[in-house]
């Protein structure tokens, strides 16, 4: 069950990740919520070295943390989506 919550955070990051970036990213869905994925770890890192991991009610500040680290993976990941891809995506 911990995959599938961790596909389903990864989608939703990944997908607020796409529209809070300016401008179209030409990066799949599938590999935008693997950025989503890997937000949240990154995400769930930094909170725990700051202390702020587990707190009472919700987590507001991992949530951030988590959405920030998604948002600089999927600006990556489409930047190296498209310089892979070649010029002819950048339309």
């Amino acid at each position: 069950m911990g995959w599938l919550w961790a596909i389903i955070v990864g989608f939703v990051l990944g997908v607020l990740a796409k529209l809070v970036l300016p401008g179209k990213q030409h990066l799949p869905w599938w590999l935008a919520t693997i950025c989503g994925i890997g937000g949240a770890v990154i995400g769930n890192w930094i909170a725990a070295g700051l202390g702020v991991a587990e707190t009472a009610g919700i987590d507001w500040s991992r949530h951030l943390f988590q959405l920030v680290a998604a948002i600089i993976l999927v600006f990556l990941g489409d930047r190296a989506w498209v310089a892979m891809k070649g010029s002819k995506q950048r339309t």
